[in-house]
């Protein structure tokens, strides 16, 4: 048997089981982190919450998790693009793509640049599902500090940009000119379901208030309930799972086959 190959496949069977190690080693952060999230208090916006956190020393909850559905405190956000289109954050994008010329490989290569972000964002509150006016509301407070929070994508929409002298200049000078426009929204929707966690304070009167934990726990925000939120989490674990037992599969196998293949070439060389 060839060394060549025997000596890749030590070093390919060394390599697969070390990324073995690395993916069992995310796969336990990942459990570790979804039996924390496990062990957090879970509520709904509503008279149990009220209660509890009115009966803590100073009127607070450290760390729980909220699940609720969005609702404005006041005006809403209206898309610019989509009629009817409400909600209380809002991200526009406009985008150009280049094409240059490259003269090394003698090609037309694309690139993004010149992006412009407008965010907006207005007051809103976690509600329980079908919460009338009086219901507890939760107020929301930073959320663009949150992490997790991933809005919906209600417009996109690319068009060519006109080419005029100026362009045909540009090309000239420099070997690349912009050829299309891309602009798209997110927006979070009011009546979005959402599962948030993070320190819930008592405003006053029947108002609580959701904000960044003091203690440096993580603050989310995740547009989802709160089963969906844990499965996010189980699907991470097992992808990482399935990839520790695959290169840890393949690299035993490699290892074996080099192995053999050494004592092989040994006893023939005897």
């Amino acid at each position: 048997m060839s060394n060549i190959l025997i000596d890749w496949s030590t070093l390919c069977a060394g390599s697969t089981l070390a990324f073995s190690g690395l993916f069992y080693y995310l796969y336990q952060q990942e459990k570790t982190k979804i039996k924390k999230l496990k062990a957090v208090p879970k509520f709904e916006p509503g008279e149990t919450l009220l209660k509890v956190v009115r009966a803590t020393p100073y009127k607070r909850l450290q760390y729980v998790a909220v699940e609720g559905v969005v609702q404005p405190e006041g005006d809403l956000l209206t898309s610019q693009y989509v009629p009817g289109c409400t909600g209380v954050m809002q991200k526009v994008i406009v985008q150009e793509h280049w094409r240059e010329w490259d003269s090394v490989a003698r090609l037309w290569r694309n690139r993004s640049m010149n992006q412009q972000e407008t965010n907006n964002t207005v007051p809103f509150s976690l509600v329980a599902p079908g919460a009338g006016a009086g219901g507890v509301a939760i107020k929301v407070r930073e959320p663009r500090e949150a992490k997790g929070l991933h809005m919906e994508q209600v417009y996109k929409r690319r068009r060519c940009i006109p080419q005029g002298v100026a362009d045909f200049a540009l090309l000239g000078l420099t070997g690349a000119q912009p050829v299309e426009q891309e602009v798209r929204e997110e927006m979070l929707r009011v009546g979005t379901e959402m599962t948030a966690l993070g320190e819930v304070v008592l405003e006053g009167g029947r108002m609580l208030r959701l904000q960044p934990p003091q203690d440096r726990q993580q603050y989310l925000l995740y547009p989802n309930n709160y089963k969906s939120f844990l499965q996010m989490h189980h699907n991470v674990a097992n992808m990482w799972k399935w990839l520790g037992g695959f290169c840890g599969i393949t690299g035993t196998s490699l290892l074996t086959w080099a192995v053999c293949s050494r004592l092989g070439d040994t006893r023939r060389g005897r």
